[in-house]
């Protein structure tokens, strides 16, 4: 038993405090993750994250609600064995609801409601973008409201201003592709292996961000585009092919260095406008994207010019996770938001 186990069970008996254990569930793409929260605070984070999709270069829908099938069951029983407590102790069950992949949804919410209905508890549809950015209140330090959030994954790219919990204002948003996938198709180009984000930033760290110059859309308000850039990127790349066969593999560094850097301007440059337009200058970031280093360190650099609060997840809090998504349900529990076992995956929320 854990020190923070024998501390709670100590008060618990002594002064009669209400035990919350929150069970969160996330199943969103190609990660089980099963997590478990005790009142706020985080008792066990375990993801099994699965290779099979490495050899296609990108995740294959069939493939993951598969290996969600496989891991669900024991991500669960070790999770719960961490946080040291039984399946009977869980008083809530919260699950992503979507955003996401249909069949890899069906999984995680098909669990959750049988679980919910075994042991009789309230069941927590959670918005995986929104647990996204509630990620940010599972450890200190926590952002007071207002504040505005960058919310950047494969498959959203969003500026957020949170007034609180569930009070939120979408000021932009992309317009067409997100800018994780923006990598993921940059790293395609340069022949890197999937996932491609992470191996742009791990090569860029060698490279110049100045060397090339890619054109990008330019986007009235505080909206983004990122289609432009990927075809700037790969014109770029073929055109230099022609002449110089091993163009791509004499500066992959630099290349690597390039793009990220375009495609951070992009985003913080938004950001920027986002934050002088409102007034509030609480910034975070959330979501896959916002593990990228340069990100996080143009943001760092960023907070001492302009004088922002910046707030920037732990590693482990920016990918897929289930911690989020306890964290999103617990918050949840405490206004009574259930939901019903009628309640089903919705892929495009």
């Amino acid at each position: 038993m854990s020190r923070f186990s024998t501390f709670v069970n100590f008060f618990v008996t002594v002064f009669k405090i209400e035990m919350t254990y929150i069970l969160g569930i996330e199943t969103s793409c190609d990660e089980t993750a099963a997590a478990v929260m005790y009142n706020g605070h985080l008792l066990s984070n375990v993801i099994a994250t699965q290779k099979v999709h490495e050899q296609y270069g990108g995740v294959v829908p069939e493939l993951a609600s598969r290996a969600h099938q496989q891991n669900i069951v024991p991500v669960v029983a070790q999770a719960l064995s961490i946080a040291n407590i039984s399946k009977y102790q869980v008083n809530a069950v919260a699950f992503t609801q979507g955003p996401g992949l249909l069949g890899s949804l069906l999984v995680g919410s098909s669990f959750a409601k049988a679980f919910a209905l075994a042991y009789n508890i309230p069941l927590i549809a959670v918005n995986h973008m929104e647990a996204h950015v509630h990620a940010h209140f599972i450890e200190e330090p926590k952002p007071e409201f207002p504040f505005i959030c960058l919310t950047v994954s494969g498959g959203h790219t969003e500026i957020l201003l949170m007034k609180d919990y569930f009070d939120k204002e979408l000021l932009g948003t992309t317009l067409d592709d997100a800018v994780g996938e923006a990598f993921d198709k940059a790293a395609k180009i340069l022949g890197l292996p999937y996932p491609g984000g992470p191996m742009i930033d791990k090569l860029s760290k060698t490279g110049n961000p100045l060397k090339y110059k890619f054109p990008v859309s330019q986007v009235d308000g505080l909206n983004f585009s990122f289609s432009g850039i990927k075809t700037s990127i790969l014109y770029f790349v073929r055109d230099n092919l022609k002449t110089y066969a091993n163009f791509i593999q004499d500066n992959i560094a630099d290349l690597c260095a390039s793009i990220q850097h375009t495609l951070v301007k992009m985003l913080t440059d938004k950001l920027l406008v986002a934050v002088n337009k409102t007034g509030v200058n609480r910034v975070a970031i959330a979501g896959g994207v916002s593990a990228n280093t340069y990100l996080r360190d143009t943001l760092q650099q960023m907070s001492k010019i302009h004088g922002w609060e910046i707030f920037i997840p732990k590693f482990e809090y920016c990918t897929d996770n289930a911690a989020m998504i306890a964290m999103s349900g617990y918050l949840k529990y405490r206004t009574g938001q259930f939901s019903s076992q009628e309640v089903v995956a919705q892929p495009s929320i």
